[in-house]
């Protein structure tokens, strides 16, 4: 059977507990100014802390730039405090939202299939995931980088079954998100083949699954890094809160 071959690729930016209403604005323009100049870019979307979905809808809306969210219950409903459904992301119009980042497993003890819950939550309610892998830098230096992250994305294929092809991957080894480190491009390469070839057991066109890298790509090293055949887009982290170097790697994804 002949593949589908991904043909656009995606660029999310993260922008983590950052933002004011003022400042959102200012840098969402920036953005939208941006996209609206380039005769071609990539899909392309920025995942907001909640309080700010409903402005991020308002400015948004009927733009090239999606939204989304960046953490959802794996709860329909109910008695818990504190937590988003993705019912509620739906009404806010959102199209991703970030499930299984790092910063979630290690702080608030998300298990892996604690994630892929979420995972079929968001797919339950028509939102892309975006499941979040990557290995800690004591695991990668144990050679347990290809096993952590198959085990990571295994829990989400096993749970939502064929709507795996529906989901997008980001590949963010621990060690470099934050830190200024970046796997080079052929070590990120080399994961994202593994979870190609993962994927490939479980859906008949593997190519349609977007794998996003994610380890602090910036405007210096985004090109270098979306030049590799597996490697699909960016989810990006700090540069995603500074318009014209978000635009710099957004360019880079053409």
């Amino acid at each position: 059977m002949e593949t589908t071959t991904v043909t656009r690729k995606l660029i999310v930016g993260n922008w983590k507990m950052n933002g004011s209403l003022a400042g959102n604005e200012a840098l969402l323009q920036a953005i939208l100014a941006g996209l609206g100049a380039e005769t071609a870019a990539p899909d392309v979307a920025v995942c907001v802390p909640a309080p700010y979905l409903a402005q991020v809808q308002a400015l948004c809306t009927g733009s090239p730039l999606a939204w989304g969210a960046q953490d959802v219950s794996e709860h329909e409903a109910g008695a818990y405090t504190g937590e988003v459904s993705a019912a509620m992301l739906r009404d806010f119009g959102c199209r991703y939202v970030i499930v299984g980042h790092s910063e979630r497993r290690r702080d608030h003890g998300e298990s892996d299939e604690a994630v892929a819950r979420k995972a079929q939550r968001a797919l339950a309610c028509g939102i892309t995931p975006i499941v979040c892998v990557g290995e800690t830098e004591a695991q990668r230096e144990a050679g347990q980088t290809e096993a952590v992250v198959k085990r990571q994305l295994a829990a989400v294929i096993h749970t939502v079954g064929h709507c795996v092809s529906e989901i997008v991957v980001a590949y963010e080894p621990v060690w470099a998100i934050g830190t200024g480190r970046t796997a080079t491009p052929e070590q990120a390469q080399a994961v994202h083949a593994a979870l190609r070839a993962q994927l490939g057991a479980a859906v008949p066109e593997p190519r349609r699954v977007r794998i996003l890298y994610g380890g602090s790509m910036n405007a210096g090293n985004a090109a270098a890094l979306l030049a590799q055949p597996d490697i699909d887009g960016g989810l990006i982290g700090g540069a995603s809160l500074k318009a014209e170097e978000f635009l710099r790697i957004v360019r880079a994804a053409v």
